[in-house]
């Protein structure tokens, strides 16, 4: 299960992941998306709250998590909503840390 791995450090040669293998990692989240910017695949996903200091905690909650794992996603916060979005830089793609990290976030909902 994604929710009990650890990020891993990418080395210099970490390759993307295919279609297939992102596709399987997918079924693992709840109500994430695969989007694509400029090319890059990358995942995606909106969560509510009932006001923004809710949403602003959530949001320290994730860029603790990006620190911790050194794996930094786009954090959009507004007024009862955040969006995080998370691939990996360096590959301009999705590695297995980007789903492990989606997950990790998901736990900071469920454990409120």
């Amino acid at each position: 299960m994604l929710s009990e791995q650890k990020c891993e450090a990418c080395s210099i040669d970490a390759v993307a992941l295919n279609k297939g293998e992102r596709d399987t990692l997918l079924l693992e989240l709840s109500d994430w998306h695969i989007i694509e910017r400029e090319g890059i695949p990358q995942l995606e996903k909106v969560y509510k709250f009932k006001n923004y200091k809710q949403a602003w905690a959530f949001s320290n909650k994730v860029s603790e998590l990006a620190e911790d794992e050194f794996h930094h996603p786009s954090i959009l916060l507004e007024w009862g909503k955040v969006t995080v979005t998370w691939w990996s830089h360096s590959i301009k793609g999705l590695h297995k840390n980007d789903f492990i990290c989606a997950s990790s976030c998901d736990g900071f909902v469920e454990n409120e």
